[in-house]
């Protein structure tokens, strides 16, 4: 709902230029993959979303999230100017709720704004430049992501709660997933008027995995669980937006910094206003941290600066992600990792988690049906991901992964999920024009571009395509072809940087390539 102030403000919008037909001088207009309306600048490349009110009043916001307006900013003014257009415009002048700043590392800080100096304090004592969460810097790390999603708890700290289905404001910033409700115009962070999350959930030491269907009958479910024993479930009906969102989480969760208790009072100062009280809960519970700081009804402009230097300090003076790695706090993922890093850390030219897989399945599996072509159980699967991820002793004769279709669709993953497939990008459209020679030429190219490969690579591909011709002789049992394996192995194996609209042809090529080298295998590889 919009102040009294707001209302008399958007009573003229119909005559400014808002219900643009047309982007305005120096905006370009177009539909995002939500098919919401995006405007972007053409000098600042700033970027804004148009929405509507409750009664159907156009506003935009940012997109990020930060800020929104009954108009697009226009930038013919002077930079004071400007300042002065968006201080007198903005929807969010008069904070309801209190802000929650999120980006703490390990504590949450909430800010009391009762009053309008409070509020005008608290707003000026943080830096007005922080990179935004959906910035294209932090969008790259796939760490921070917001939308509209349908989300219920089915058990809350480990006891069983009732299902109730809600659309919900979801927002993932660093380690937490923040949901909120959505009012009519949901927008932005947290909408117009909407500055507090509803829940959080920490994804720290939490599984994800796509939802069984006695879980729940909708279509694209995710399960979340969470270490505090709460277990969510995520859905959408778009799906390549939840797959994104499925992505997005399983990163996170498995690309957690973990830091000892140690590391945080040797490199992290004290906040600004933790009272000794705060310090001594904060040791007794070291999970549940969180220090609250009341902003004074008058902080003078030398107490703003000073608040913003000591809150600059504190964040920049984070341990980097290199330094704990090399203190052994955390350990390089194995599923997800570069090819060559991996192979150099366990010194070899192939890794252990392949070999592995590949010995279990040829004592255990070759006369299997569908060996490769079966998909195992995905929960399965990602508890053995996890597993190998978190340096866990493996042993794959445990009942656990009795069904060989675990195994191989780990084996499926840990390719599909490297950050460069096996046949690298740049040689992909190489292997392409290779495969439409002429017959007597194709082996010989195809052998002179694996010779060019990285020797993890080479080494690695041999060893995959022995086994996988070990899979082919044993056909009568497993019913496994040249070409079904080449089907499974191909678009893992082979795929361009960008896809194009060719796919359909690629997905021809890809698994002509995986056939001939398993056919010509002694050819290429000798025997």
């Amino acid at each position: 709902h919009l102040s009294s102030e707001e209302n008399d403000h958007s009573s003229c919008y119909s005559q400014s230029d808002s219900q643009y037909g047309s982007p305005p001088k120096g905006w370009s207009e177009e539909l995002d993959e939500h098919g919401q309306t995006l405007y972007t600048n053409d000098y600042t490349n700033e970027k804004w979303i148009k929405h509507a009110d409750e009664q159907g009043r156009p506003y935009y916001y940012s997109a990020d999230g930060s800020r929104s307006e009954w108009e697009l900013p226009k930038y013919n003014a002077s930079p004071q100017q400007q300042r002065d257009i968006i201080k007198s415009r903005s929807l969010d002048r008069r904070l309801q709720e209190p802000i929650v700043l999120t980006k703490w590392r390990h504590s949450t800080i909430v800010l009391d704004t009762n009053d309008k100096e409070s509020s005008t304090a608290s707003r000026a004592s943080f830096p007005e430049n922080e990179s935004s969460p959906s910035s294209p810097k932090h969008q790259a790390t796939g760490q921070e992501k917001y939308g509209l999603l349908n989300v219920t708890k089915i058990t809350e700290n480990g006891k069983k709660v009732r299902k109730n289905w809600m659309s919900s404001w979801a927002v993932l910033q660093g380690s937490s997933l923040l949901f909120t409700k959505t009012q009519g115009s949901g927008t932005g962070w947290f909408g117009v008027n909407q500055s507090k999350p509803e829940f959080t959930v920490d994804l720290k030491g939490a599984l994800i995995d796509w939802a069984s269907k006695d879980k729940s009958s909708k279509k694209n479910v995710i399960e979340l669980k969470t270490r505090q024993g709460t277990e969510l479930l995520i859905q959408s009906d778009n799906d390549s937006f939840i797959n994104e969102w499925y992505k997005v989480l399983n990163y996170t969760i498995n690309n957690q910094v973990v830091e000892s208790d140690e590391a945080l009072d040797d490199e992290v100062p004290d906040s600004p206003g933790v009272e000794k009280q705060d310090k001594e809960k904060e040791k007794e519970n070291k999970d549940s941290k969180k220090l609250r700081l009341k902003a004074p009804s008058n902080i003078d402009s030398t107490d703003q600066k000073k608040t913003k230097t000591k809150l600059k300090k504190f964040l920049t003076r984070r341990p980097t992600l290199q330094a704990v790695r090399e203190k052994g706090y955390i350990k390089d993922q194995v599923f997800g990792s570069n090819l060559t890093s991996l192979c150099q850390r366990e010194n070899s030219t192939v890794p252990k988690f392949v070999k592995l897989c590949i010995e279990h399945v040829e004592e255990h599996g070759l006369d299997v049906d569908g060996l490769y072509r079966v998909s195992g159980n995905l929960a399965v699967i990602q508890k053995l991901r996890f597993a190998v991820n978190h340096d866990e002793k493996l042993d794959l004769n445990d009942s656990k992964w009795e069904d060989i279709h675990v195994i191989t669709g780990a084996l499926k993953m840990f390719f599909r999920e490297l950050p460069e497939p096996l046949f690298t990008y740049n040689h992909f459209n190489d292997f392409v024009n290779a495969i439409k020679q002429e017959p007597r030429q194709r082996v010989h190219a195809v052998k002179d571009l694996i010779k060019q490969l990285p020797k993890p690579n080479q080494d690695t591909m041999q060893v995959l395509f022995r086994h996988l011709k070990r899979v082919v002789e044993n056909g009568e049992k497993n019913r496994m072809t040249y070409q079904s394996v080449a089907i499974v192995f191909g678009p893992t194996l082979l795929k361009p940087e960008k896809e194009t609209g060719n796919i359909a042809v690629h997905t021809v090529y890809q698994n002509q390539i995986v056939e001939l080298i398993l056919l010509e295998l002694n050819s290429i590889f000798g025997r």
